[in-house]
C-alpha cells in the first residue's frame, strides 16, 4: 500500500503560514526576530537556490551552519525538495568528516565562510568532495509565498543522524518525516504540553538531533519561538541569553547541568523565565539532579532516547518526576528490558533495551550487519541497559560496553560518578574500566577537581557509601573530560587513557 504524503517543512513551517499564524514570532536572536512569514521565504529561496544548484529528490545535502535562521531555512529548503539533509559538526576532524562526505557522496554542502577551511582539508582526502554553497546572513534572496514542496512519503529519508559512539565514525542513521512528525506529537506536544507561548533555548546545537527537535522542530510544530545563538554555551553566555530573551524551555544535558550549577555566575542568575528543562544524551546522575533543583527550583525532566528512534520515547513528566530513573515510556512508544536470549526479564532486573514505535529509523546506511543485528522486525535493540520497576519507571543502567563486571557483578560507572560528584572537591568526573595484567577489569575514576583532593581520600569517599567492589581502583585527576562530537563523554577515549 502506498504511503501518505508527507513533508516535514509542511508540517514544522508551511502549515503555520496556512493556519494563519505568519505573523508569529518564529526565531528570536541577538540580532533580531524573525516571523514565520520571513522563515518560510528564506526557506524558500533556499530550494531555489538548491535547484539552481543541481540538487535532486532523494540526494544528500550537508549542512554546516551556525545556530540562526540562515540553519532553519537551510534545513527546511533541503526537506521542501525532497533530498536528504545530513547535519554535520564542522569541528569535526578531517578524516572523520572526510568519511561523512564519502558516506553521503552528496553535490552540495551548504556552509558558512567560517567553516570553508574546515571543509575544504576533508573534502581533500574525500573521495566524493561536494561543491560549497556558502550561506552567510543576508545572502538568501527570499521568495514570498508557498511554494509546492515535493511529494515525499511519510517513509521517505528525510534526515541523516549519527549514532552516538565513543570512537571513529558513528553510525549513520537514515531517519523518515513520519519519525520526527510522531515524535514531535507524541513526546513534545501530547508529553511536555509545548504551547504556541513557548520559548525555547538549547545548550547542544541544531546539529544534533536532540536540539534538532527540541529547539527547532517542536516549538515550530505549535507556533512557538526559539531562541538561535552561534556562540558556545558556557554558563556565562547561557545565563546572559536567557536574561536577554526570557526562555520557557531550556534544553540541556548533565555536562552542561554540571557547569551550571558550578559556575560562579549561578548566585546571580535569573532563570525564573523557566517552567521546565530537559536533560538528555549521557545519564543524569541523581546528585546533579538535586544540585540543579537546590541552585534554581527548576524542575528537570530527564529522559532516554536514541537516533535510531531518533528522539526522547522515555521521559519524566512534570508532576511525575522519580529521582534517578528517566521516567515512563511516552504514549505510542514500547519499551521491555530482555536478555541476550530476547526474553523479557523480570521486574526491577538489568536488560538489553528493547524499544518499538513509529520513530523507528530504516538502518543503518550502507550497513547491513549492524542494521540486521539492531533492527529486528519493529523493535531496536541497542546497546543500553536499563531496568523497570512495578509502576513502569525506567532506569538507565549504563551501556553494555560501558558496563564493568568486577568479582562476577555489574557496576554501572553511573552510581559510582554519582557518588563522587557528591563530594565537594569534584567539579565534575567520568568511571571506565580498565583491564589489568590479569586481564581482569577494575573500575578507574578520571576526576575534574575543584579544589585540592588525594585519590586516597576520594577512594575512601565511595567506600563509605557504596559497596567496596564499587570504589574505583585508580582516581586520575584531568583538568576536563574529553568530549563526542555530540558533546557526550568520550568513554572510548577515557578508556585508552586508563590502559595507558
Amino acid at each position: 500500500m502506498e504511503q501518505p504524503l508527507l513533508n516535514m517543512a509542511d508540517y514544522f513551517l508551511f502549515d503555520r503560514i496556512r493556519e494563519g499564524l505568519g505573523g508569529r514570532e518564529a526565531i528570536r536572536s541577538d540580532a533580531g526576530s524573525q516571523t514565520y512569514d520571513e522563515v518560510a521565504a528564506l526557506a524558500s529561496g533556499m530550494e531555489r537556490r538548491l535547484q539552481q544548484a543541481g540538487v535532486e529528490r532523494g540526494q544528500r545535502v550537508l549542512i554546516a551552519l551556525p545556530d540562526g535562521v540562515e540553519y532553519a531555512a537551510a534545513l527546511f529548503g533541503i526537506l521542501g525538495i525532497g533530498a536528504v539533509a545530513v547535519m554535520i559538526n564542522p569541528e569535526l576532524r578531517p578524516d572523520h568528516l572526510a568519511a561523512i562526505l564519502d558516506s553521503a557522496r552528496a553535490p552540495v554542502a551548504v556552509l558558512a565562510s567560517a567553516h570553508v577551511e574546515a571543509l575544504g582539508a576533508a573534502s581533500a582526502i574525500s573521495k566524493h568532495p561536494p561543491d560549497p554553497l556558502v550561506i552567510d546572513p543576508g545572502s538568501i534572496e527570499p521568495v514570498d509565498g508557498v511554494m509546492t514542496k515535493a511529494p515525499t512519503h511519510r517513509n521517505d529519508p528525510s534526515i541523516w543522524l549519527f549514532s552516538g559512539g565513543t570512537t571513529g565514525v558513528p553510525k549513520i542513521v537514515v531517519q523518515t518525516h513520519g519519525s520526527f512528525v510522531n515524535t514531535s506529537e507524541r513526546y513534545a506536544r501530547e508529553t511536555l504540553g509545548y504551547r504556541p507561548d513557548d520559548v525555547t533555548i538549547s545548550v547542544p546545537k541544531l546539529f544534533f538531533g536532540y536540539a534538532t527537535g527540541s529547539n527547532l522542530l517542536f516549538p515550530f510544530s505549535v507556533g512557538a519561538t526559539t531562541v538561535l545563538f552561534p556562540d558556545r554555551p558556557a554558563p556565562t553566555v547561557l545565563f546572559d541569553q536567557i536574561r536577554r530573551h526570557r526562555p520557557t524551555i531550556l534544553v540541556t544535558g548533565p555536562s552542561s547541568i554540571n557547569a551550571m550549577v558550578s559556575d560562579p555566575a549561578a548566585a546571580d542568575a535569573d532563570l525564573s523565565s523557566i517552567r521546565f528543562a530537559t536533560s538528555a544524551g549521557e545519564a543524569l546522575p541523581e546528585t546533579l539532579y538535586h544540585r540543579w533543583k537546590t541552585r534554581f527550583g527548576i524542575e528537570l525532566l530527564d529522559g532516554l532516547g536514541t537516533a535510531e528512534m531518533w528522539h526522547i520515547f522515555v521521559t519524566n513528566r512534570l508532576g511525575d518526576v522519580k529521582v534517578g530513573t528517566v521516567g515512563r515510556v511516552v504514549n505510542g512508544f514500547e519499551v521491555k528490558a530482555c536478555d541476550e536470549d530476547g526474553h523479557e526479564v523480570g521486574i526491577d532486573e538489568v536488560g538489553r533495551m528493547w524499544v518499538r514505535g513509529d520513530s523507528l529509523g530504516q538502518g543503518y546506511w550502507e550497513d547491513e550487519a549492524q542494521t540486521a543485528a539492531a533492527f529486528r522486525d519493529e523493535w531496536f535493540v541497542g546497546g543500553d541497559l536499563i531496568s523497570i520497576d512495578e509502576d513502569g519507571y525506567v532506569t538507565h543502567r549504563g551501556r553494555a560496553d560501558d558496563a564493568i563486571k568486577v568479582k562476577g557483578r555489574w557496576l554501572s560507572p553511573q552510581e559510582v560518578e554519582s557518588c563522587l560528584l557528591e563530594h565537594e572537591a569534584v567539579k565534575d568526573c567520568a568511571v571506565v574500566a580498565f583491564e589489568d595484567n590479569d586481564g581482569l577489569l577494575k573500575p578507574t575514576a578520571f576526576v575534574v577537581p575543584s579544589a585540592p583532593v588525594s585519590e586516597a581520600e576520594l577512594k575512601q569517599h565511595v567506600l563509605d557509601r557504596l559497596e567496596a567492589y564499587k570504589h574505583p581502583r585508580r582516581v586520575i585527576f584531568v583538568e576536563e573530560l574529553p568530549q563526542t562530537h555530540l558533546g557526550k563523554v568520550d568513554r572510548g577515549a577515557l578508556k585508552r587513557l586508563a590502559g595507558d
